[in-house]
């Protein structure tokens, strides 16, 4: 039985993966910050987030998040190399690391989709290629291990 209030947004462009924070001596004082297209990349998910949840609370308890990550070919392929990435035969084994396009999702959702990303227990996340780069998101709430068995 699916979740009746399970949610799910596109984020549009190619998908980024979370930045490495960067460092910086302020009066002596170490001072971490995060990079600017991270910041600039999350806030595009958060606002595609917002959409949907249309101003309803963010989810309480655990929840399932699963994530479809699409790479566009690069416009210089072959025929051939396009192809096989569009049918699947080919797969991005390439930057960003799909643990850091998680990472941007499950941060870009704090006090959006969840109160905070520590809620997400389950992750399933798919990359491949396909004709317009982008992210599909779902999120729904993880039901009891009674309700699993029954």
């Amino acid at each position: 039985m699916s979740d009746p209030d399970a949610i799910t947004f596109d984020v549009p462009g190619e998908p980024r993966g979370k930045g490495r924070p960067i460092a910086s001596t302020i009066s002596g004082h170490v001072r971490m910050r995060t990079p600017a297209k991270t910041v600039a990349y999350e806030g595009l998910i958060a606002m595609a987030a917002a959409q949907v949840m249309r101003g309803r609370p963010p989810f309480d308890g655990a929840v399932l998040i699963e994530v479809d990550v699409r790479h566009a070919p690069a416009p210089s392929w072959s025929k051939r190399k396009r192809a096989d990435a569009l049918t699947g035969r080919a797969r991005p084994c390439r930057k960003p690391d799909i643990d850091n396009v998680l990472k941007a999702v499950g941060d870009a959702g704090n006090g959006v989709l969840w109160h905070d990303d520590a809620q997400i227990v389950e992750a399933t996340i798919v990359r491949h290629y396909a004709e317009l780069a982008g992210l599909t998101v779902r999120v729904s709430r993880v039901r009891a291990d009674d309700e699993r068995r029954g």
